[in-house]
């Protein structure tokens, strides 16, 4: 999939920080390589050329990405991540039949270093990670199910890694033995945090394209 080259769609915009809709396809930030230059943060840059790049999401991801204005609110919103007072949530189809309502997996993750840049469960050495899901609904034609997720960690690939090591990979997620779909089906649908200047409580969604 790759997606045109238009300007980013705003979810929220003030003189502290964007909030911008990522297209799956899309890189979040340039990678290595000149075909690589092309992505979110270089096209909000063409408008807003103080955006800063607080977190990121996969290439293969659509939704919420938060960007400061700034170095000092980029410091300011990177330190509302560490301390966990961004929520975030995602919807992502899965295969096969969840069975609990709702749950959390906590298995702890790490590098892949022979099969970078994936990822693994490890339970030796892995860094501390949370995932919380609730079961929105079950196809019984596709043997899917519609879940929310809830990040309670940001570690690289968690919600991935953590869905296929319960038996359920995404759909569409080839490097994590999902079976195929047009896209990875994994959206960030749903940010809320106090604002840094305001104090105001900002809760931006995104309608899921799938």
């Amino acid at each position: 999939m790759t997606p045109s080259v238009s300007l980013p769609i705003l979810v929220h915009c003030d003189d502290a920080l964007l909030v911008a809709d990522k297209p799956a396809g899309l890189l979040a930030v340039p990678g290595r390589g000149a075909d690589k230059q092309d992505c979110l943060s270089a096209r909000l840059l063409e408008t807003f050329p103080d955006a800063l790049v607080v977190h990121r999401l996969d290439m293969a991801t659509s939704g919420l990405m938060l960007f400061a204005r700034g170095m000092a609110m980029q410091r300011h919103l990177s330190q509302m991540f560490r301390e966990r007072a961004v929520e975030k949530r995602y919807i992502a189809i899965v295969s096969g039949k969840v069975e609990a309502a709702e749950g959390e997996i906590g298995l702890p993750l790490g590098a892949d270093w022979p099969n970078r840049p994936k990822q693994k469960v490890d339970t030796a050495s892995g860094k501390p990670s949370l995932t919380r899901y609730r079961l929105l609904g079950y196809d019984d034609a596709t043997d899917t199910s519609r879940l929310e997720l809830e990040p309670v960690t940001g570690r690289t690939h968690q919600l991935r890694v953590h869905l296929a090591a319960i038996g359920h990979p995404i759909l569409g997620d080839a490097l994590y033995g999902g079976r195929p779909a047009a896209r990875l089906m994994l959206h960030a649908c749903m940010l809320r945090f106090i604002h840094p200047h305001s104090g105001t409580a900002l809760s931006l969604h995104s309608e899921t394209p799938f």
